[in-house]
């Protein structure tokens, strides 16, 4: 159990490039991004269970997040890309030049890469993650819509904390969160 969750957070790593080289959305697939996302939820309790959190761990989970969600970038959002209406595309490219920015400001300021796991990010992670299972419902804008209105305020929470830290707080769970452990 002692390395579990690093075990898991690299099979996400790896389950991620395996993605580049299957159909998008077939069957094999969805099996794999599946058990990629579950390995998502696992890693961080395998972590918690096992006493074994750490912060290269935390770091190795903020790289598979990143590989994972640039795969999906490349797999799957030219499919999307493609019937979104124009202000959808704006704000989604708001979004990552937002996000992009809190991580420039976070290597600035703190002279390292940070990626807090608030609960927004969290939220905004689950959303993003249900978007090939939604894609072809018919409530699917609304939905689009929620996505990008979480990852909005995510964004802007994260630009938050970190703006009024003075030092990374990797334990950082919201915005409203006091007291918490900080990193140096």
């Amino acid at each position: 159990m002692r390395n579990l969750a690093n075990a898991l957070t690299g099979f996400r790593l790896f389950g991620a490039v395996g993605l580049l080289f299957l159909e998008p959305l077939s069957v094999s697939f969805y099996l794999l991004y599946t058990l990629c996302g579950v390995s998502d939820v696992l890693d961080g309790w395998a972590a918690r269970r096992s006493g074994t959190a750490s912060e290269f761990g935390s770091r190795l989970d903020s790289v598979a997040d990143l590989v994972f969600y640039g795969v999906m970038l490349l797999r799957l959002f030219p499919r999307l890309w493609a019937d979104m209406p124009r202000p959808v595309q704006l704000w989604i490219g708001g979004i990552v030049a937002l996000r992009l920015g809190v991580y420039a400001l976070a290597a600035v300021k703190f002279r390292r890469f940070a990626s807090l796991h608030t609960w927004l990010n969290k939220a905004t992670g689950f959303a993003v993650f249900a978007v090939p299972y939604l894609m072809g419902h018919h409530r699917f804008p609304l939905y689009r819509t929620v996505v990008c209105t979480v990852a909005t305020l995510a964004a802007l929470e994260e630009l938050a904390i970190h703006l009024g830290s003075g030092d990374y707080r990797s334990g950082c769970h919201s915005l409203w969160e006091t007291g918490k452990r900080t990193v140096e």
